[in-house]
Formats: structure tokens, sequence, C-alpha cells
């Protein structure tokens, strides 16, 4: 049976008024609700700050040498700028610390630059850069190496570590800190994971281990400069339950992981331990790079 002319004629209208008045809804819903943008510290409670912080190693112009654990100069570089041009303001880990224990005040945005292994090239591209753009860098040094090219006078980019003297000179600058990272326990080679417990250990001799490899390199760091590192760096992102309750005993204020994460700090002292840290790709701009992590 066909419907009348008439009633296909209201209900074809009708149609086309339903939809044009959905349509005006979708538009004035659109342009007049409020878009809600907000920084990494706006969502948060008044207590907590977000703390960004970037693992970077080595630097290096050669294309062909690169990977994800050595980028070009001119990346690093542009990470400064973009920083600088966008508000955020390196700290060191002191700088943290002092803003728990001691309620020291922070600047706004803060981000924390963390270069592991103390390669040489990140006093010979990385060091001139910071001082350029007024930024500062934590750099976490290998004891073992920094003993061994501190006696080597001909330096390479490609395979040479910092040297004592080249510590102190970035140390005098004001733009680096240095950090523990082992003296010589930055291997993934046998039973024992960077300075992980092994399994086949006992809790004592873990400890002694431990106590002993890093009581070196505090010691050397003192020594050489005067300072003496509150934060401990873990070799490859390993470690145990056992490490962290070593490192507190021993002093250490803080940990650094390799774990990916925006970190949130209070003034909860245990808010400073196995903090994560973003690896720098060598193969993504500036601009591409922050906006991915800083809005985790």
């Amino acid at each position: 049976m066909h419907k009348p002319k008439w009633i296909k004629f209201f209900l074809i209208n009708g149609l086309i008024l339903c939809c044009f008045f959905l349509s005006i809804s979708a538009f004035l819903i659109h342009f007049t609700t409020p878009r809600v943008t907000a920084s990494l510290d706006s969502i948060l409670p008044s207590d907590k700050i977000a703390l960004p912080i970037i693992m970077y190693h080595g630097l290096i112009k050669d294309q062909c040498a690169q990977n994800q654990y050595c980028i070009a100069p001119d990346l690093l570089e542009g990470d400064l700028k973009y920083l600088k041009n966008n508000g955020y303001h390196t700290i060191t880990m002191t700088e943290l610390i002092n803003y728990v224990y001691n309620d020291a005040p922070l600047p706004e945005n803060p981000i924390i630059l963390t270069f592991d292994d103390g390669n040489y090239n990140n006093y010979y591209y990385a060091f001139p850069l910071l001082k350029q753009y007024d930024q500062k860098a934590v750099i976490a040094i290998i004891g073992i190496h920094t003993d061994k090219y501190s006696l080597i006078k001909i330096m390479d980019p490609y395979y040479s570590n910092l040297s004592w003297g080249q510590i102190n000179e970035m140390i005098m600058s004001g733009h680096v800190e240095i950090q523990n990272h082992t003296y010589n326990m930055h291997s993934i080679k046998g039973d024992r994971k960077g300075c992980a417990k092994k399994s086949s250990e006992s809790f004592e001799e873990y400890q002694k281990a431990l106590t002993e490899d890093l009581e070196r390199l505090q010691q050397r760091i003192t020594d050489f400069t005067g300072t003496t590192p509150n934060t401990m760096v873990y070799p490859f992102g390993y470690y145990s339950k056992e490490t962290e309750e070593v490192i507190k005993g021993m002093g250490f204020k803080s940990s650094l992981t390799c774990a990916e994460k925006i970190n949130y700090i209070s003034k909860d002292k245990d808010s400073l331990y196995k903090l994560g840290r973003f690896l720098r790709p060598p193969d993504e701009s500036s601009a591409a790079f922050f906006k991915d992590i800083l809005k985790s």
C-alpha cells in the first residue's frame, strides 16, 4: 500500500528539519563549551610537582655512529633551545633534594637532564652548549673508567671517558653536577645485572659488595672534587628491593631508574626514589619529543 503524497512530503521535510537542528546544536556545543588545557602541574594536588627527567648518554657528530644511546650534538642543542623557549628550567638533583628536605624553592616547570656513563663527549660537546644556553645537567660517572682515562693524555669523543680534571672544571662552572653510577658494576654479563642482587647472594653478601663499590666511587669523587654524590643512578636501570635498602642506609637521598614516566614529587622523602627518566632517541625532533613526554 502506498502512502499519500502529502504524508511523504511531511516525513521528508520533518527529517530535513531534524538534521538541521541537530547540526545547529552540535555547532553551538562545539563553540560554547570551553576547551580544557592544562600544564603538567595544573592537574596535580597543591603538594606535588610534576618533574620530567631526560636521559642522554653519548654525543657524536658522525651519523653512522649514532644510535639510541648516542645522538647528534645538534639534537641536544635543539633540546636546550626548546626548553628555554617554552619556559622550562633545568635543575640539579641537589636542588630537587633541597626542595623536599629543606623547603627550598624551585623554578617553574623544572626539568632534569641526565647523562649516564661519563663519556668524554659530554665534556667535548654538551658542556659548551650548557654554558652557551645557561642550562644545567647531571652526569653519572663510572669510577673505574674515569680513573683509567685520567691517566691518558689523548682523548677521543668516540670512545674516551671523562677525566677528573674535566669533571672538576664542569663542577666549578655551576652547569654540571656529578652523581654515582657505580665504580665497577656497569655490566650485564654474568649473574649480576648492573648493581642488582645476584639470585645466589645472601643479603649480607650483596650489601657488602654493593656498599664497597659505591663507597669507593663516593670517596673518589669527594677526594677529587670536594663534593659527594647524593643520588644513585642505576646502571641499565637494574635494581632489586635490597638495592634501595642498601643505598638508603648509605645516605643516598635519591635514585634514578630507566622507567619512562613523569615523576610526581611531594615533601615525602620517599618520592625522591626510583625516579623515572625518558631516553632521548636519535631520530625525533625536539618539539615532537618533548610534546610527547610532557603530556604523559
